[in-house]
């Protein structure tokens, strides 16, 4: 989640923190910090912070060329911190097994098969500041391959066949390179991932990672807000912000009818005799596109977030609002001091970098009061 390097309303005085709600934790980074902090269902919170190299520069922080390469980066981190929360989660399990004690409820089959789409929808597409080690393998690139491969699904492949199929029932006419053809599909993308989320929401263990989205909105609305980074500060702010991935899955909805309106007419007609494969064809030749959209989207996102805060323009931000309200459930304060130590533990790279370490490091805290008063991470 990002405008750029500082929090908007602070440029050059306050570094940028982005973040991505996790399964039982909650990752933050700034320009020279990754941070993930989980907690197990002992109540100890795990913190696991490595450093980043702050490479925005040449090409990658050229306008429109940084949003393809920024998303790639969110992606791959996302990717990394959600499968480090996972490990946590699972080790929690295995010990309540060993101990014969009552273990975590494991994640339920439709759980599981939703991770793809709600990690789209925290993922948000931040300036990032990597580019990053790459500590996943073949796992990180595997799961960045099926979240991109759910969105092809979601935002070209179902919308599109829904449009088709309504246009040849309804005997509507539309041609499917007709603007009124893209303007069907875009309303069918909206549907399908509004109406798509507002149903996983209702699973107990994604309603709990929207709790922890909801919980990094808000610190990261105190500590842009210049306030100390406690519970109550953090408390008392909205669970929605400009810069959150659900937002930009509704700007990339939008953008993407625009762009396909304005070059779908003069896109190549094959003459095939099947309506399908034409559409099969449509949907090909489509794919260039999309980092176009994703590097628009990111530019639109990057402009609202910094200048339609207030005033008449913040009418910009109500679409992504509205969807935010899905995604987000109001936290409980163990999750807020989740967010907080993972804010904390990315901040006191940038405020104190003698004495941060070279490598990834990780540390167990019997509590959120522990690990403030062990004073390792400190706020500016």
């Amino acid at each position: 989640m990002q405008a750029g390097n500082e929090a908007p309303g602070n440029e050059g005085r306050r570094p940028y923190i982005g973040g991505q709600a996790l399964l039982e934790g909650v990752m933050m980074r700034s320009p020279h910090s990754f941070s993930i902090v989980c907690r197990r269902r002992s109540g100890e919170l795990v913190v696991r912070e490595r450093p980043i190299v702050d490479a925005r520069q040449g090409a990658r922080g050229w306008p429109l060329v940084r949003g393809v390469m920024t998303l790639v980066e969110s992606l791959r981190l996302g990717s990394e911190a959600l499968r480090f929360s996972a490990e946590i989660y699972e080790r929690d399990l295995a010990e309540a097994e060993a101990e014969g004690a009552p273990k975590p409820k494991p994640p339920s089959a439709l759980a599981t098969l939703s991770w793809p789409v709600v990690a789209l929808a925290l993922a948000s597409p931040d300036d990032a500041p990597g580019p990053a080690a790459d500590e996943g393998g073949k796992g990180a690139k595997g799961a960045q391959a099926l979240m991109i491969g759910v969105a092809l699904l979601m935002f070209i492949a179902a919308p599109q066949g829904a449009a088709w199929l309504v246009n040849r029932v309804l005997g509507l006419g539309l041609d499917i390179r007709d603007a009124g053809f893209q303007l069907l599909t875009g309303a069918f993308k909206l549907t399908i991932v509004v109406g798509y989320l507002a149903l996983i929401r209702r699973v107990p263990e994604i309603r709990r990672v929207f709790q922890y989205h909801g919980a990094e909105h808000k610190s990261i609305s105190a500590y842009e807000a210049g306030e100390e980074l406690v519970v109550a500060n953090a408390r008392s702010k909205t669970t929605l912000h400009p810069r959150c991935g659900t937002t930009f899955l509704v700007l990339v909805a939008l953008v993407s009818v625009i762009i396909f309106s304005a070059v779908a007419p003069f896109l190549p007609r094959f003459g095939l005799s099947s309506g399908l494969l034409e559409n099969v064809a449509l949907f090909l030749l489509k794919l260039p596109f999309i980092p176009v959209i994703a590097a628009v989207t990111f530019e639109l996102q990057r402009f609202t977030a910094k200048f339609c805060t207030t005033g008449p323009l913040r009418a910009l931000l109500l679409p992504g609002f509205a969807v935010q309200k899905i995604t987000t459930v109001e936290p409980d304060d163990d999750q807020l001091e989740v967010a907080l130590a993972s804010l904390r533990a990315a901040l006191s790279r940038e405020t104190e970098p003698a004495r941060a370490p070279a490598r990834v490091t990780e540390s167990t805290f019997a509590s959120y009061e522990t690990f403030v008063q062990k004073g390792v991470f400190s706020t500016p």
